[in-house]
């Protein structure tokens, strides 16, 4: 049982006699998903995606540029943790206000430890909103489990979609751009939801795996793949159009069908969806985050 895991158990003991300590509460869940980037960018081959192989279809980063942007961030788990707790009695719109400010000044500490590079922004707003959801739960006196902790930023997240994406003015960010030409919610979708695309899709693949009896790589592998098949994936979609996200799904898809990681030859077949997605500059950025939530949410009790 790793770090986090064992500290979120003894937390979640003591939550129920009424003795936590909510300091070892709000280091474990930023442990965890400190331990979730790292997890999710040393998981190889993924394909576009950096890992310990290449640097996918990315020029301007590497492994190393994701460690230190989740170092960098790793305190801010905690203070989101914190802010949750410190709010859990506000209405779940106006708790969501007062992440927004932990939330720039998080992203501002990964651009200066990335020297600008943007590692991290969709994982950032993930985790956040999951660290803040748990110290609310928490603060009302609930140890969170997979569907609470979701349910609860599903609540944070209300209205999200309608208030910031769909507005009749002129586009000012990628994500509006993507919403008002092609219907896409992106991160802000995936969080309303309550991590739909995870629930459905990237955690039974994962633990249907462990299940199967293979390594940890492998099952996180199966993750990806199934989330590569079925996220309308923002990332692909701002490089390649709805004919790159069609590839990208559909080279998953294909996978699937011959067996996933089951099948014979998968991983050669893998790397090379991983060179052919490399030449066409496609990079599935939004499953990469989804896939750290997927491992993150694993760890909780079910």
């Amino acid at each position: 049982m790793d770090i986090a895991v064992s500290a979120l158990a003894e937390a979640y003991h003591s939550l129920r006699h009424g003795q936590h300590d909510p300091a070892r509460l709000a280091e474990a869940f930023a442990h965890l998903a400190y331990q979730a980037l790292v997890t999710e960018v040393e998981l190889t081959p993924k394909p576009g995606l950096v890992d310990r192989r290449n640097t996918g279809a990315h020029h301007d980063m590497d492994v190393h540029t994701f460690y230190a942007s989740a170092q960098a961030l790793k305190p801010w788990f905690a203070s989101f943790y914190r802010c949750g707790v410190s709010h859990s009695d506000l209405p779940a719109d106006y708790a969501l206000l007062r992440l927004r400010e932990e939330g720039l000044a998080a992203e501002r500490d990964m651009f200066q430890a990335t020297a600008g590079v943007n590692t991290h922004k969709g994982a950032l707003f993930a985790l956040g909103l999951l660290c803040a959801a748990a110290g609310r739960l928490v603060g009302q006196g609930i140890g969170p489990d997979r569907e609470s902790l979701c349910e609860e930023v599903a609540r944070l997240c209300e209205g999200l979609v309608r208030n910031e994406l769909n507005r009749q003015s002129e586009a000012q960010t990628a994500g509006e751009h993507l919403f008002q030409r092609y219907g896409l919610t992106g991160a802000r979708g995936e969080a309303a939801s309550g991590f739909a695309t995870v629930r459905h899709y990237g955690l039974p693949a994962f633990e249907e795996a462990c299940l199967q009896g293979v390594d940890e790589e492998a099952a996180l592998l199966a993750a990806l793949l199934n989330l590569m098949a079925h996220n309308p994936d923002t990332n692909v979609v701002s490089r390649g159009g709805l004919e790159g996200l069609a590839f990208v799904q559909g080279e998953a898809q294909a996978l699937l069908a011959r067996g996933g990681i089951h099948a014979p030859g998968f991983m050669a077949d893998f790397i090379a969806l991983d060179e052919e997605m490399i030449t066409r500059h496609l990079s599935p950025g939004g499953s990469a985050d989804l896939l750290a939530l997927t491992w993150f949410l694993s760890r909780l009790p079910a």
